[in-house]
C-alpha cells in the first residue's frame, strides 16, 4: 500500500491521528496475519501466576497497556514477573493469600478487568489494606456490580458515590461463601466472585442470566482449583480454599482483535485474509455467529486445542452482507465486538437491529452513543436506542474527521469503516488502539493492496 493511503500524524509526542485516504480506484485486503494474544486470557494468566505456588510460564502474552497494568499491580504486591514479551514471561507466584500490602496506590490504568478481578483477591486478604485507582475513564466506570456481591461476602470497600466509583479502598477480611444471582451476564463480575471464593471455606456459587466467557473457569481448573459448571442454569461453583500451582500458559490470538479483520475482509471488495492462531472459545464466538447470520464467507481451518483453549485459523473472503437482528443470549458472547459489527451493518442490505446491549454504555466510552455519532458523521444512518441501535445499510460513507474518544475498539472500528469511505478519513486520538492492539496500524499497512 502506498504511503499516501495510511499515515500517522503525531501531536506533542502523546496522541496521534490516523489518516486513511482511500484511492479512487479502491483497494483490497490480502495476506496472512496474526493478531495479539487474547487480552482476557493474558490478564488471568498474570493474576493466577502471581498467586499460585511456584513458577508460571506464559507464551504469547498480549503486550497492550491493560496487561501491563495488571503486571505492575501484582509486582507492587510481591509477585516476581519478568519483563513482558510475547516469547516467554516468567511469573514467580507468592501463594494464595500472600499478596503484600503495597507501599503506594495500585493503578489499574484503563483496565476494568484489572480493577474488578483484583478486587476479589484484595478483599480476601485479612489485615491488609489496599487502595486502587485508574485513569479518568476507569474512574467513571461502575464498580458497584462487583463491590455489592463482595460486601455480601463480608468485604469492606469504600469509594466515591456510595462505593461505586474508583478510587476504592479495601480492608481485607475473612470472607463467607455466597450464592450470587448476578443481574447481568458479566465475566468480570463472575471472575471477581470466583477469585474471592478461592480463599473462602465452602462453596461460592455464581449464577448468570446468560453464559458469559469462561476463561476464568478454564484457567482456574488448570491451576488446580475445584470448580463445577452447570450450563443448564448458567452457574459455576468453586470449592475453597483452593491450592493453586504454577502452570505453562499459551495465550491464543484474541478473537476480539481478529474481529476487525473479519469485518474488513468481508466488506472490502476482492479481499481474502487468513487470521492465524485465533482463540475460538465457544463463549467468545458470537462474532462468528453474527457474521454468519449476515452472510459472511468465513471458514475455520486447522482447528486444534492449545493449553485447554480451542484455536483455529480463520479465512475470510469478501461477500455481500445482509441485515440481521442481534439480541438476547448472543450479546454477552460478542459484547466487545458490537462496534465493529456496527461497521459491518453499514455495508449490509437492510436494517440491522442490535438490542440488549446497554452494557456498551459503561465501557471505555459510551460505545452506543460514540459509534452512532462518529459513523453518522461519515454518512451512515444509525438510530441510537437505549440498549442498542438500528443501522440502515447501503448508505455510502465519506471521509471526514472522527474521534476515538480514547476508546481502543472505537479507534479500530472507525479505521475499518474508513477503508470503504471515499476520500480521506482522519481518526483523532487513534493511539487508543495500543490498549489491546499495539501493532494495529502496522497490520493495516501490511494487508492493504
Amino acid at each position: 500500500m502506498s504511503a499516501s493511503v495510511i499515515t500517522v500524524e503525531t501531536q506533542q509526542n502523546v496522541s496521534h491521528n490516523l489518516i486513511i485516504q482511500r484511492p479512487p480506484s479502491g483497494l483490497c485486503l490480502q495476506g496472512r496475519i496474526r493478531v495479539p494474544g487474547d487480552k482476557s486470557i493474558s490478564h488471568r494468566a498474570l493474576m493466577l501466576g502471581a498467586i499460585a505456588q511456584g513458577e508460571t510460564q506464559i507464551q504469547g502474552l498480549l503486550l497492550g497497556e491493560d496487561p501491563r497494568s495488571t503486571a505492575s499491580c501484582f509486582q507492587a504486591m510481591g509477585a516476581e514477573i519478568s519483563e513482558l514479551n510475547t516469547e516467554l514471561v516468567h511469573v514467580l507466584g507468592i501463594g494464595l493469600g500472600n499478596l503484600q500490602e503495597p507501599a503506594d496506590v495500585l493503578n489499574a490504568g484503563n483496565s476494568g478487568t484489572t480493577l474488578r478481578l483484583m478486587l476479589g483477591l484484595l478483599a480476601s486478604h485479612p489485615g491488609r489494606f489496599f487502595t486502587i485507582t485508574g485513569d479518568s475513564s476507569l474512574r467513571s466506570r461502575p464498580m458497584s456490580r462487583v463491590v455489592k456481591p463482595l460486601q455480601q461476602m463480608g468485604a469492606q470497600i469504600w469509594g466515591r458515590k456510595d462505593n461505586s466509583l474508583a478510587p476504592l479502598a479495601v480492608q481485607g477480611k475473612s470472607l463467607q461463601p455466597i450464592h450470587y444471582n448476578s443481574p447481568i451476564a458479566s465475566a468480570q463480575v463472575k471472575s471477581c466472585i470466583l477469585l474471592a471464593g478461592l480463599s473462602v471455606e465452602g462453596q461460592t456459587i455464581v449464577t448468570e442470566p446468560a453464559l458469559s466467557r469462561d476463561h476464568s473457569e478454564r484457567m482456574l481448573r488448570a491451576f488446580g482449583a475445584e470448580l463445577v459448571s452447570d450450563p443448564e442454569t448458567n452457574s459455576v461453583t468453586i470449592n475453597g480454599p483452593a491450592q493453586l500451582v504454577g502452570q505453562k500458559v499459551i495465550v491464543p490470538g484474541d478473537i476480539s482483535s481478529a474481529a476487525f479483520w473479519l469485518v474488513a475482509g468481508a466488506i472490502v471488495p476482492d479481499s481474502e485474509l487468513v487470521i492465524e492462531n485465533v482463540g475460538v472459545n465457544p463463549t467468545r464466538t458470537g462474532i462468528l455467529d453474527a457474521l454468519a447470520m449476515m452472510g459472511a464467507d468465513i471458514q475455520q481451518e486447522n482447528q486444534r486445542e492449545v493449553a485447554g483453549e480451542p484455536v483455529a485459523d480463520l479465512r475470510v473472503r469478501s461477500s455481500g452482507l445482509h441485515s440481521c437482528t442481534l439480541a438476547g443470549d448472543i450479546i454477552p458472547r460478542l459484547i466487545d465486538e458490537i462496534p465493529i459489527l456496527a461497521v459491518a451493518a453499514i455495508f449490509a442490505k437492510g436494517t440491522t437491529t442490535i438490542r440488549d446491549a446497554s452494557e456498551l454504555r459503561v465501557k471505555e466510552s459510551d460505545r452506543i452513543a460514540v459509534m452512532a455519532q462518529q459513523l453518522n458523521q461519515m454518512g451512515a444512518q444509525i438510530h441510537e436506542l437505549p440498549d442498542g441501535m438500528d443501522i440502515t445499510g447501503g448508505t455510502p460513507l465519506t471521509g471526514t474527521h472522527v474521534d476515538s474518544h480514547t476508546d481502543h475498539r472505537i479507534a479500530m472500528s472507525l479505521a475499518i469503516a474508513a477503508l470503504n469511505a471515499s476520500g480521506t478519513t482522519t481518526i483523532l486520538r487513534a493511539e487508543a488502539a495500543s490498549v489491546s492492539y499495539p501493532e494495529f496500524n502496522a497490520t493495516l499497512q501490511q494487508v492493504c493492496q
